[in-house]
């Protein structure tokens, strides 16, 4: 899966409340089959769930997550926009009526509050941080080298 990091200027995070699960989230989904990019996936999804065109950004996390039915390894890539978004994006966010019902911006302690406890240890990760962070299942893995913000 793919999601995306987008915040106004006040430096607050975009977060969605799902309408098929518990739990708010971040703009994201699954990759296409058909051979689409994590990075072209991100981009598909915001725009689906928000309206918003996301042009540039840059990778922050890479997540490695088991399946909870058959245990086999998902990677989960998460980028973050490089510019934050305007009054003029904000007003023009619309939602995907089928796939959220409310959208709101977010301080850190609050995302961790709020968001799906997997998405949230990556969200954290990824807050700071200047250098993509690798994780599995949302934590830092031993024996790799994460590098200072």
């Amino acid at each position: 899966s793919a999601g995306a990091l987008l915040f106004d200027r006040s430096g607050r995070l975009l977060i969605l409340e799902p309408t098929y699960k518990s739990g708010w989230t971040i703009p994201g989904g699954a990759m296409e089959a058909d051979g689409e990019s994590p990075w072209d996936a991100c981009r598909r999804e915001v725009l689906e769930e928000t309206g918003l065109v996301v042009t540039s950004g840059r990778l922050a996390v890479v997540d490695t997550r088991p399946d909870k039915q058959t245990g086999t390894i998902g990677l989960r890539f998460l980028f973050r926009a490089v510019h934050p978004l305007t009054a003029a994006d904000v007003a023009a966010i619309r939602l995907q009526e089928d796939e959220a019902s409310e959208h709101r911006f977010v301080t850190c302690q609050e995302a961790r509050k709020l968001l799906r406890p997997a998405i949230a240890r990556r969200v954290d990760a990824a807050w700071d941080a200047a250098h993509c962070v690798y994780l599995e299942d949302g934590r830092p893995a031993a024996g790799v080298d994460q590098p200072a913000g």
